[in-house]
């Protein structure tokens, strides 16, 4: 799934401007629906709202039409689209609140199935630390036995083209 550069901003703008619904906003922005509704329910804010048709990632139209439509989802235009996937070569640069805690999962998904991705690697590619993959490939995390194993890729915390070219780095390296 994609999500609007500047999320939080973006669900401002929506919430004070729109008549969308809480859950579409949350959906567009990759936020929980709670996190959407303390936005809106902040007397003052710490971001600016970042009007998402002036930077090009929705259309006019598309708004107007999820307004009417509380079962339509916004969807970013694809220009958008295809300027994530290019900057995403190294593979995912913003995680969502919503997938942060799948993080755990995903880093021991990797060491299961390619134990020859070093502790830096793996760190790399799902935007951790050393010591935390590390603990998980040592299951001495204090989170251990609550971590669901899950793929990344299927999550959105890593690209698969990301993880074949790890994969094939330590593999030439042995």
């Amino acid at each position: 799934m994609n999500y609007p550069y500047m999320p939080k901003s973006t669900a401002l703008w929506l919430v004070e401007n729109t008549s969308l619904s809480f859950e579409q906003i949350a959906d567009f922005c990759g936020l929980h629906e709670l996190e959407v509704k303390s936005i809106a329910d902040a007397e003052t804010h710490k971001v600016q709202g970042l009007d998402p048709v002036l930077s090009g990632q929705i259309a006019r139209d598309d708004i107007k039409r999820c307004e009417s439509d509380p079962t339509a989802r916004l969807v970013l235009l694809e220009s958008i689209v295809m300027a994530q996937k290019s900057q995403n070569k190294k593979g995912v640069g913003y995680t969502p609140m919503l997938h942060r805690q799948n993080r755990l999962g995903g880093i021991l998904w990797i060491v299961k199935n390619y134990p020859e991705l070093t502790d830096g690697q793996v760190a790399r590619l799902m935007r951790s630390t050393n010591p935390t993959v590390a603990s998980v490939r040592n299951k001495t995390h204090k989170n251990y036995s609550n971590i669901h194993i899950q793929s990344p890729i299927v999550l959105g915390l890593v690209s698969e083209s990301a993880l074949h070219e790890a994969v094939a780095k330590a593999r030439k390296n042995s």
